[in-house]
């Protein structure tokens, strides 16, 4: 098959096996900042989130994926007439695979309790971002593939090599999943604000 994946993950173990599997079958990968890097150093081929959205990141890295070139590609409907006109015009390319794993919110909070400022850094923001659009496309369109963690690479790569294509089965289990990752990561920022003093 053919796609695009946008891959932006805080643990890059397996990266190389994700990678190389959508290399194989020609999929194209997008990604930001560090994942970019990390990507090139495996020699694999790469397009910048901010060279595919024509807008740099800010400073920090705060912003980098939250860009409607990105989300559209997630969400948008190309079998749609009056969307297909629209990503058309605009330049916008079906994202068909979401690989992202979160900043360890919990692990910071655990290691430094009192350090609000922190802990507020680790709240990631365009991650949870992109997994709640992609577990979203997933029913909405039976096209996206959202990808949480490493441990659930192996079922991807298996279900590409074999059929080239991704059941709606699997889709919607791994929607799922993200679904529960996200609100796991909510809940767990949740409490500890609700014990932060002062």
């Amino acid at each position: 098959m053919t796609g695009n994946a946008l891959i932006s993950v805080y643990d890059k173990s397996r990266l190389e096996h994700i990678v190389g599997a959508f290399a194989r079958h020609k999929i194209k990968v997008i990604s930001s900042g560090g994942t970019a890097q990390a990507i090139r150093k495996l020699r694999h081929e790469v397009v910048e989130v901010s060279t595919y959205t024509g807008f740099p990141e800010m400073p920090g890295g705060l912003v980098k994926t939250l860009h409607p070139k990105i989300h559209a590609g997630i969400l948008g409907d190309w079998k749609d007439p009056v969307q297909e006109k629209y990503l058309r015009e605009n330049g916008i390319e079906p994202m068909d695979f979401v690989v992202v794993s979160l900043y360890p919110f919990r692990e910071v909070v655990k290691s430094y309790p009192v350090n609000l400022r922190r802990a507020i850094d680790n709240i990631d923001i365009g991650g949870v971002t992109l997994i709640r659009a992609a577990a979203k496309g997933a029913f909405l369109n039976n096209r996206v593939v959202p990808l949480t963690r490493p441990a659930q690479y192996d079922v991807l790569i298996r279900e590409l090599d074999k059929h080239e294509s991704i059941k709606d089965e699997l889709r919607r289990k791994l929607a799922r999943e993200a679904f529960a990752v996200t609100a796991e990561y909510d809940a767990a920022i949740e409490s500890y604000l609700g014990k932060v003093k002062g």
